[in-house]
C-alpha cells in the first residue's frame, strides 16, 4: 500500500490546524531558512494570519503541507519593493501566495502535488488571474517549471533570499497541460 494514498488536502478549519501551522512555519521559516528570529515557544504566527487562507495537506491527521493564499492589499512584497504594479502585467484580480512548507521527509512525496491542486481548484473559484509569490532563491527552477517568472531583486537576509515571482493564469494554464501531457506519455510506456 502506497503511504501517500492517507493524504487529505483541505482549507484550514479547526484550531488544532492553526497551532500545526504555526509550529511548521517556525519549522521552516526560522530553523531551516533563518528568516525570522527564534523564540522559546516554537511557533511562528504570520504576519496576515487573520486575512490568509491556508491549503493543507494531513496525513493521519498530522499538518505535513500548507500553503497561505491571500488577496487584501497591501501584500507582504509591497512592503519589499517599490511601485510593485509596474512590474506586473496587467491582471483583474491578484493573490499572494505564501508559506510554502512540506515536511522534510516528505517533500519527494505527493504532498506538493496535492497542495498544488488543491491551491488551483481554491484560485480558479475566486477567479484569480494572477499569482505573486516570494520564492525561496534555491526553490526558483522548481517556480518555473510551473510557469512562474521572476521580477525585481532578491529580498531578504543572507541565508534567507527570496525572488519575487508571479504566475499568469493563461501561464499557469499552459504549464499545467503541459505537465498533464507529460504525465499521460510517462503512464503509457
Amino acid at each position: 500500500m502506497n503511504s501517500d494514498q492517507s493524504l487529505r488536502f483541505k482549507i484550514a478549519s479547526e484550531e488544532a490546524e492553526l497551532e500545526q501551522i504555526y509550529q511548521l512555519n517556525y519549522q521552516t521559516f526560522v530553523e531551516e531558512i533563518p528568516q525570522h528570529e527564534p523564540n522559546p515557544g516554537g511557533s511562528l504566527v504570520d504576519t496576515f494570519d487573520k486575512e490568509n487562507t491556508y491549503i493543507i495537506g494531513l496525513k493521519g491527521g498530522k499538518l505535513v503541507g500548507m500553503i497561505a493564499v491571500r488577496d487584501k492589499r497591501p501584500f507582504s512584497l509591497e512592503r519589499k519593493l517599490q511601485n510593485l504594479d509596474r512590474s506586473l502585467p496587467e491582471a483583474h484580480s491578484i493573490c499572494e501566495l505564501r508559506l510554502l512548507s512540506v515536511e522534510k521527509s516528505l517533500r519527494n512525496s505527493m504532498v506538493f502535488r496535492g497542495l498544488a491542486r488543491r491551491l488551483a481548484v481554491y484560485c480558479r473559484r475566486k477567479g484569480y488571474d494572477l499569482a505573486l509569490i516570494s520564492a525561496f532563491s534555491r526553490r526558483v527552477p522548481l517556480y518555473r517549471r510551473f510557469g512562474f517568472v521572476p521580477f525585481g531583486p532578491l529580498i531578504g537576509k543572507p541565508g534567507a533570499f527570496f525572488q519575487p515571482m508571479y504566475l499568469t493564469r493563461a501561464a499557469f494554464e499552459r504549464h499545467s497541460s503541459v505537465l498533464r501531457h507529460m504525465r499521460s506519455l510517462g503512464e503509457t510506456k
